[in-house]
This record gives C-alpha cells, structure tokens and sequence, in this order.
C-alpha cells in the first residue's frame, strides 16, 4: 500500500441511476454525516444539498493517481467516496481497497447495472458474459464474441453502441441482435434495439449499457474462432514469422497459462503465442519482445483484432530488450535462441515453478536444446506435421519442418542461472518458429 489509511473508515456509497431515492437508509445516513464527499460531479449532482452538507470535491482526471492524494488530504475527516452501482465491480472500490486497505473501507454497495440489465432481459447473470469499454479499448469485446453467447457491454458513452456495431460486423457478427439500456434504475430508463449489420442508431444517453446476443454469419469470411488454443492461421496478418496452429496449441500446452500469470513471449513474430495466451483467461497478460519494428506493428494490430488489445509489445533484441521488464511467470522463445546470453537471462528472469518452453527449426538451435535438457531436464520432443495436399489427381502428403521443442519447469533448488556456452550463425534470426 502506498499510503497510511485515515484514522475514520472511508465509507464507499453505491449510486444508481435513481440518485437519492434508491439509497438504503444506512447509505444516507452515512452520506449525511460525511464531512468530505468525493466523486464525479454527474454522482456528486445526484445528492440533495440539504441532506448532504459535506465537502463536495470532483474526482481529477486521471483519476487513480489523485486517489492517495486525496485521502491524505482529507485525513482524520469523515470521507463519503461515491461511486456507480457496485463499487466494487468495476468500480472505485477496488483502488481504495489496494491503496488504503480492506479494513479501511465501509462499503454500502447497490445493484450494478449488469444485475440491473439481466433484471430487464431475463438473463441469468451466472450465464451472461461481461466486458466492459470504460477506459479500454473497444477491441476487447472480439475475445467474447462466440456463436449464441451472451454478453453485457459496459459502456464508455453514447459512441460506444454505435462502436460495438462496426467491430460486430468486421469479425464476422453482423447478424447479432444488440440492445441499448439506457439510465437503467431511472425514471428516464429507455431502451431500443437492432441488429448489428443494420445498426444506424444516432448516439443516445452516454449512461448505458449494451447486450449483445451473439450470431454468426458464416458467409462474411471471417475465420471462425474457437475458445481454445489453436487458432487458425488465417486469422493472423503474418509475413511467414508463425507458429502455426498445431505447434502453435501444443506450445500453449506446454506453457500451460493459469489466470493472472505474466508470459515473456520472445521473438515475437506475429503475436501467435503471447496473444492466445492472453485469451485463455481475461487477467493473463503477455510482453512480446520483438526486434523488426514492422513486425512489432503488427503484433499490435493481430491482439486488438483477436480481442486482447492490452498485450504489450517491446520494440527491441533480447536479451538487452528483457532489461525492466516485470517477472514473468512463463518464458516462450520463438526466435534469436542461440544469441549469446539469452537463454541465462529467461532461466534467471523464472522464479523456482516458471515454465520456459523453447520452440527452434535449426541443427544449431537444437544442439543448444539439446544440452540444456541434459543440464536441466523438462521434455525434448519434436514435433512433425503434414498436410493433404493434391498431387496430380491424387491426394499426398506435405510434411512441415520439423519443429524441436524443450518445455522445463524450474526447480525450487535451483536459484542460479547457467553459464550459456553456446552461440551459432543464426542468432541474428528473431521470430516466431516454424
């Protein structure tokens, strides 16, 4: 935590669209007695100056940085934190609880728009996926799109529908049905609706949220994309740095991504790796490392097109590139595996669990492989793939190169990384692997 918490618990009060009126008596009370009121000015608009007496101050923008600034500035007061719906979803509750504790909070929370929104379409909220856009890119929401899901929009503002619409149709969505809800829990509640492909909507009420009930038109040309690793090679842009799919899935495998670990995705190539790794879970995260600034480009253009435009990307050769970046909990290599000193910097950037999983097409690469498994263990295999392909007017097959591949798990005992002893001419090649 980067700041003492005030002396008086910091009470946190779930608004709706409703204002005043939707309070519990608790919450009203507490924001009665609030010496301090802190939130967005539309929040701050909702409150009755005569029942709420208390120092109105306007949340800045940003907002996250001027939070531990003003709880000292505030301290020892009675401070009221308003926030929209459930604080605590998406909310202003969560910085709060990372910067002054979970002790520090008392948390009067109100329905959040997504129960709202299940409420008004009889969605089961178990069932109903949620993204939301507020702050973030709207590219994230391609990651959820699967035939019949569906799925809540936590809208940014009144652009946003219209947003939503043009990213549907260009992956392939245009038929589904989307509605905009908007101030749900008001007396100016509305709501309308189309499909995507038709959307000609002017924007409406910035305070709204989207439901998207997911169709796909098979006739539009874009790839179908599944939920597991694997994805089909024409789903990228690539120049030929690709792991294709079947390497690709049995890659994943290996590195086995869990939620919230961090992947070290080096020789980046077109993002393969890193980005099917982001799409397992929404809280995995991955840097790929690539050193051809076009291709570092586009990595960047793949991951927002694929749903996970947060993966982040360093312009740059490792191991020098590797300098700063956060512990990664797993290390993919794809390329530039026999430049001096790489494969030491991913075994000393693991801690003991980390999971480095090297994938290489050379003799030279493979006789590092190959020493290394001898020092350390984990699994050598190699991985052959062939294709039906015609041969006149018959059916043969084409075999793919051949891809070598060492997955290891660091050991608990073993701290210290290992003198790499190794090099060969092909360490200037950085990219993905076969």
């Amino acid at each position: 935590m980067s700041s003492a918490a005030p002396p008086a618990p910091v009470t946190v009060v779930g608004l709706g669209a409703d204002g005043w009126a939707g309070l519990t008596a608790g919450a009203r009370s507490a924001l009665a007695s609030a010496e301090v009121l802190i939130g967005g000015p539309r929040q701050l608009d909702l409150l009755p100056g005569a029942d709420c007496a208390g120092l109105r101050v306007a949340w800045p923008s940003p907002l996250r940085p001027a939070v531990p600034k003003l709880m000292a500035e505030h301290a020892g007061r009675r401070i009221a934190v308003l926030a929209s719906g459930d604080p605590m979803f998406y909310g202003i509750g969560r910085a709060l609880a990372e910067e002054l504790g979970p002790d520090a909070l008392r948390i009067h929370p109100h329905p959040s728009s997504v129960s709202y929104a299940c409420a008004r379409l009889g969605w089961p909220v178990e069932d109903t996926e949620v993204v939301t856009v507020v702050g973030r890119p709207v590219a994230r929401l391609a990651a959820a799109l699967h035939e019949g899901r569906r799925v809540l929009v936590l809208s940014a503002g009144a652009a946003t529908p219209g947003e939503i619409a043009a990213l549907l149709r260009e992956r392939g969505f245009g038929p589904s049905r989307m509605r905009v809800l908007e101030q749900l829990g008001s007396e100016r509640e509305d709501a309308y609706e189309g499909t995507a492909a038709d959307w000609r909507r002017e924007p409406g009420d910035p305070l709204n949220v989207v439901a998207v009930e997911c169709r796909r038109d098979p006739a539009a040309g874009v790839p179908r994309l599944g939920a597991t690793p694997g994805l089909p090679d024409a789903a990228y842009e690539h120049d030929g740095q690709l792991t294709k799919r079947h390497v690709r899935a049995a890659t994943l495998c290996a590195l086995a991504p869990a939620p919230g670990e961090l992947l070290w995705d080096i020789g980046g190539g077109s993002g393969s790796i890193g980005i099917e790794w982001m799409r397992t879970h929404p809280s995995c995260r991955a840097v790929a490392i690539e050193r051809v600034p076009e291709r570092a480009g586009r990595i960047s253009r793949n991951a927002a097109a694929l749903g996970v435009p947060a993966l982040r990307v360093v312009v740059g050769a490792a191991p020098a590139a590797l300098d700063g970046l956060p512990a990664p909990d797993a290390v993919f290599i794809g390329g530039g595996l026999t430049a001096p000193g790489l494969l030491d910097a991913a075994w000393a950037a693991l801690a003991p669990g980390g999971r480095l999983v090297v994938n290489t097409v050379t003799l030279e690469s493979e006789a590092v492989l190959a020493e290394r498994h001898r020092r350390h263990g984990g699994e050598l295999v190699k991985l052959a793939v062939a294709h039906a392909v015609p041969v006149g007017g018959f059916t043969g097959w084409r075999q793919a190169m051949p891809v070598t591949q060492w997955s290891v798990t660091k050991p608990v005992a073993d701290t210290q990384p290992a003198p790499d002893t190794q090099s060969a001419p092909d360490a200037k090649t950085q990219g993905e692997a076969a």
